[in-house]
């Protein structure tokens, strides 16, 4: 019988409902409106086939190209240029007749006329920056600078420019499995890294270049079985597809500058001092980062200028990228750890700039990075691992990174500028997982690689300290993004060039959905299982985003196309509401305790206003005055037990089976949730059950109670002892983008207002504070 009703004030139910529990209780399930949220991903995903199976691995006639690479360049110092030749060997082990080549020219991207610069939107502010200026009214001349592209025997081959591809005709087509060698002779103008994100920084200080080289040579486009060539213009956003291959790099740099790279030093002897190889094997076996170039070297080395240049070589085997660094600024250190029982040497490039945050932290975050990420994915095979410390805030290549986070000049630093540093570290360096790896393509989907990645620096961030201040991962720090406007937002499944709000649309909101699936969705060992499976699957290959999508589903045998759907595909928000609670106990039967309940009700409840005015106002009724008026009525006691009763409640129990007496003597508490999908996304229903004695419980309720009806449902849950508090979500394990509407009873969101004064100054960092106060 009900004995107690919640009710939010937006349904307004009043009425009091009698009765036994019954499964009529239960809500009708209404037919969906729109599109069924549960609907399958079967007509949405490419149509499996001997390539790419139903089940996400490759198929059986899988295949990719291949590009090898010989690259030689230079770098001049004075006038910032590069020079270089290469020669590309490509290799055709698709089923198809290639006619021509496509290689991208993504330096092209910086050229005045490039259609980056004549499709960007741009509005002039009040308020502008020099940077903003600077990129309004440069005259910078970037862009490669195609001298020559000629076949193995000296001839010009036939080539046409497209902004950032180039298409290279070839003499006879290209057969399966065969090779074609071409050489390409170009030059172009480093930018300053304030215009992209590689390029030069300059220390007026001491006059010097800090060179982060990266997209320096012209190279080949990915052509795949699932949409030929991947020739979609590179504007600036959707990063890079390419095909794996071995290169063989040398650079031609300034005598005294320290040169890092993808790959494996080729040529130590001819290049590094024999005291720097001494260190190098030293840190083979050391436990902590050991210096190679040291800070007071690194600053002899930058006050004066050697004559002459040194050629660092390089080579890499089955990578699909190629980047470098160079520098007479470098501090380097260096540790070795094993990984699957091989050596993995992690070091780090910096400037003194960078320290003491640089050679504390930075080579122990690759090291730390690359033993997390192996734990869940796949053993890094690759055989360095390098940081490299410049202006910009993160870029990645594979086996080395561009990273930024520069302390004060005094030496000291904020937690913000520590974290950070230690954050885009991981992030970077995990990235030689995804896209280096785990091959995606960029270019197309930036959510494969930088979603994954970022849900994988979730995790190694966690292991490196307990409670680690994390920017993304933890769904209540995308909750702010997924309340704004839909106008404003795009689905995950976007190209990269056309995704609104980008950090939180390829970063944060794919990993959020990835911890989401893991803590809440499937559980953490089935998720890891199901991610495992995935890198393992399409380790060194090119991966789709359906290929992800049915591995999690196959190695995990979990359904989860309504999640792909809602996350992935919609801008649907997370917010479910529980909107009534109504509670039910089970009627004794027995007229005693019944009749006695209500009687407890009758005098708790409160008489009507009019009632107790009417209790002053009145002196006397007409009754009270003519007492004949009085019958049966007036002296009969409903509530009074009779011998009638508990004849009935004899025969009633005579009629119940052992079983069904016993039941009925336990003290059982029915309630029934109303609960309504407010924001669209459909979500598991977590519930906290606070009692009466202040104990808790979870209740955790599969997304798949919404499959009937989207929108609103019901369910009943049953305790032993009353519930006094109900609340949706407790630990913000959904992304609920409104709380308010979360709990019965309601309860008051808390938070606060500050006071201050306008113009305040901004408050200096606290290591900052404390030196000053302390003298130092």
């Amino acid at each position: 019988m009900l004995i107690r009703l919640f009710s939010s004030p937006r349904r307004g139910v009043t009425a009091l409902l009698l009765g036994l529990l019954s499964p009529l209780a239960l809500q009708a399930q209404t037919t969906n409106s729109g599109t069924d949220k549960f609907a399958q991903l079967e007509t949405v995903l490419p149509t499996p086939n001997s390539y790419r199976t139903a089940s996400g691995a490759p198929g059986k006639d899988y295949w990719q190209q291949r590009a090898d690479y010989d690259i030689q360049v230079t770098l001049d110092d004075t006038k910032q240029t590069l020079t270089g030749r290469e020669t590309i060997t490509y290799t055709n082990l698709s089923p198809d007749v290639l006619p021509y080549l496509w290689v991208q020219l993504d330096q092209n991207v910086l050229e005045k006329n490039s259609i980056t610069a004549t499709t960007e939107v741009s509005q002039l502010q009040d308020r502008m920056t020099f940077n903003a200026i600077e990129s309004l009214v440069s005259d910078f001349d970037g862009g490669f600078k195609i001298e020559s592209v000629t076949g193995k025997d000296g001839k010009a081959l036939k080539t046409v420019t497209n902004y950032t591809m180039m298409r290279v005709d070839l003499p006879t087509p290209l057969r399966p499995g065969q090779s074609f060698a071409f050489n390409v002779k170009w030059r172009y103008n480093i930018n300053g890294q304030q215009v992209r994100r590689n390029g030069y920084e300059y220390f007026p200080e001491d006059k010097n270049y800090l060179y982060e080289i990266a997209q320096f040579y012209p190279r080949m486009a990915v052509y795949s079985d699932n949409q030929g060539w991947q020739h979609k213009q590179f504007l600036g956003g959707g990063e890079f597809t390419l095909p794996f291959g071995d290169y063989k790099v040398s650079i031609t740099a300034p005598a005294d500058h320290v040169v890092g790279a993808t790959g494996t030093l080729q040529n130590p002897s001819q290049v590094l001092s024999a005291t720097q190889r001494q260190r190098l094997e030293q840190a083979k076996t050391a436990k902590k980062p050991v210096l190679i170039v040291s800070q007071a070297e690194a600053v002899q080395a930058e006050s004066k200028r050697a004559t002459g240049t040194k050629t660092w070589t390089y080579a890499a085997k089955n990578v699909r990228d190629f980047a470098w660094t160079s520098s007479r600024k470098f501090i380097w250190d260096a540790m070795q750890i094993k990984q699957n029982g091989k050596p993995v040497l992690c070091m780090s490039y910096y400037p003194k700039e960078g320290n003491p945050l640089w050679g504390q932290y930075s080579t122990e975050v690759v090291a730390h990075t690359i033993k997390t990420y192996s734990k869940y994915t796949i053993p890094y095979e690759y055989p360095v691992a390098i940081s490299v410390h410049g202006p910009i805030f993160g870029m990645e290549y594979p086996m080395i990174c561009f990273n930024g986070g520069r302390p004060e000049k005094d030496g000291t630093y904020s937690a913000q500028t520590k974290y950070a540093m230690i954050g885009v570290i991981t992030h970077e360096v995990g990235h030689n997982f995804f896209p280096m790896i785990v091959n995606s393509d960029e270019r197309q989907w930036s959510w494969m690689d930088e979603g994954l990645n970022s849900f994988m620096q979730y995790l190694t961030e966690q292991e490196w300290e307990r409670n680690y201040p994390s920017r993304r991962g933890e769904p209540k720090n995308i909750v702010e993004y997924m309340r704004t406007d839909k106008s404003l937002q795009t689905p995950i499944m976007t190209n990269s060039e056309s995704v609104l709000q980008f950090g939180n649309n390829a970063y944060a909101k794919p990993a959020t959905a990835l911890n989401i699936l893991r803590e809440t969705v499937m559980g953490r060992e089935l998720f890891d299982h199901a991610f495992k499976t995935y890198a393992q699957r399409w380790a060194y290959k090119h991966p789709t985003p359906a290929d992800f999508f049915r591995t999690m589903e196959d190695a995990s045998a979990v359904d989860l196309d309504w999640f792909w759907r809602g996350w992935f595909y919609t801008t649907d928000r997370s917010d479910l509401a529980l909107e009534c609670v109504k509670y039910y106990t089970p009627s004794t039967g027995d007229p005693a305790v019944e009749k006695a309940r209500q009687q407890q009700l009758q005098a708790a409840a409160a008489p009507s206003i009019s009632a107790q005015r009417n209790a002053t106002a009145l002196t006397s009724t007409l009754v009270d005055e003519k007492p004949e008026l009085k019958d049966f009525y007036n002296q009969y006691n409903p509530l009074a037990v009779t011998p009638a009763d508990q004849q009935r409640y004899t025969a009633y129990l005579g009629g119940l089976s052992p079983e069904q007496r016993q039941r009925l003597g336990q003290q059982q508490h029915f309630y029934e949730l109303s609960l309504r999908n407010v924001g669209g996304l459909v979500m598991p229903v977590i519930v906290q059950l606070t009692y009466a004695d202040q104990s808790t419980e979870i209740q955790t309720i599969p997304a798949e109670i919404w499959r009937k009806n989207n929108a609103q449902v019901s369910k009943i849950i049953v305790t032993k002892q009353p519930v006094v508090s109900f609340v949706l979500d407790p630990f913000q394990q959904t992304a609920d983008t409104d709380l308010s509407n979360n709990a019965f009873p309601r309860q008051a969101a808390a938070s606060r207002f500050e006071l201050f004064q306008q113009q305040q100054q901004a408050p200096q960092n606290p290591m900052q504070q404390a030196q000053k106060a302390s003298g130092k």
